[in-house]
């Protein structure tokens, strides 16, 4: 019989040999996955022998991984601000990089108990939308999105996580069915520039989906689209935040700056000190 110790050193090196980096992170989460138990629970009983089945499940999974596709699509979940969020290929996966946008956008309101409207544009998953719901109790939000399966999988999401009541979603590319003023927008909008898609790692080229990538030949074209709608639907006093590509932080608060009614915009940077996040408030009635 094959034990929890033997399948995992198994998969590290099937992993290693395909390229894969974090070889010893996927197999666990893999396996603790296929076995329904916690990782302590896997790494605290090596000598465990796995039953025919569960070996050939977590083989096909490792199978699949060694293919490059991300164990978040294998596993079904991706967890995001401590919550669990479902996540499928019509999405892209949350990254912690998006923290900062949650983490701007909460120093941006006036109080965490005030009943604001938040618009989360390009919502995916509902990630960002659904976490700033569960910091904001008063709050409510509309999550837009082009993609009708992203929809489907961001209003599950909220009714897993238990804001459903509070989250609205609407398919609405060119943002023209939104009436009432917004105090609070939050977007992570396409911002790759076209030709660096096919430079990025094989799990998320591969497997993610384009055009939640591709922001045209500099990145920034969904920006541009979005900018000026921004006085339209902000009310007064309101903060418009967005997430932005490593070296794009100058060039879009240049692009907001120039939209009349718009204070300077404010940078935050994420863990890596990377500019990440470029908020601007709206500041003509």
């Amino acid at each position: 019989m094959t034990t929890i110790a033997d399948a995992l050193r198994a998969a590290r090196a099937r992993l290693a040999k395909a390229g894969i980096e974090s070889t010893a992170i996927d197999a666990r989460v893999l396996l603790a996955h296929v076995l329904n138990v916690t990782h302590a629970q896997l790494v605290g009983w090596p000598e465990r022998e796995l039953e025919p089945e569960a070996l050939a499940i977590f083989s096909g999974l490792i199978d699949r991984r060694t293919d490059h596709e991300p164990v978040a699509h294998l596993v079904g979940h991706r967890e995001f601000w401590g919550l669990c969020f479902a996540v499928s290929p019509a999405t892209l996966i949350p990254r912690p990089d998006t923290e900062t946008l949650v983490e701007a956008a909460l120093s941006s309101v006036p109080s965490r108990e005030a009943a604001i409207a938040i618009l989360d544009i390009g919502t995916g998953t509902g990630c960002v939308l659904i976490a700033l719901l569960h910091e904001l109790r008063n709050a409510r939000g509309i999550g837009v999105d082009v993609v009708p399966e992203a929809l489907a999988l961001a209003h599950g999401n909220a009714g897993a996580l238990g804001v459903g009541s509070r989250a609205h979603w609407l398919l609405d590319g060119d943002l023209t069915l939104l009436s009432d003023p917004i105090d609070l927008i939050v977007a992570n909008l396409p911002y790759i520039p076209s030709a660096e898609i096919r430079t990025l790692a094989r799990d998320v080229v591969g497997f993610e989906p384009h055009l939640a990538l591709d922001g045209g030949i500099d990145g920034l074209d969904v920006f541009r689209r979005v900018a000026p709608k921004l006085t339209r639907l902000l009310r007064p006093g309101g903060v418009a935040l967005f997430e932005v590509g490593y070296d794009q932080a100058v060039a879009v608060q240049a692009l907001l700056a120039a939209q009349p009614g718009l204070e300077s915009p404010r940078i935050w940077a994420d863990l890596s000190t990377i500019a990440r996040v470029v908020g601007v408030r709206y500041v003509a009635g």
